[in-house]
């Protein structure tokens, strides 16, 4: 994915091993979270009918995507 883009992931088994390759060093002063239930994005998460996502604390108070940062 490009610079910039915004990405989301969902584990559905019981542990996962992430990684992903950064173009910069990571500075917490740039991170940004769109909320990852906005209905905005209409994305389906595949969850059972009442379930509730363990999410960090950042994807926990994502911002709107409408008032996501664009980067050109």
């Amino acid at each position: 994915m490009p610079p910039g883009f915004a990405h989301g992931f969902l584990v559905v088994s019981e542990t996962e091993d992430f990684q992903y390759k950064r173009t910069v060093f990571y500075e917490k002063k740039y991170e940004r979270a769109v909320h990852w239930t906005d209905q905005e994005l209409e994305i389906s998460w595949p969850l059972k009918s009442g379930e509730k996502p363990l999410t960090s604390h950042k994807d926990k108070y994502g911002k709107p995507f409408s008032s996501a940062a664009y980067y050109a």
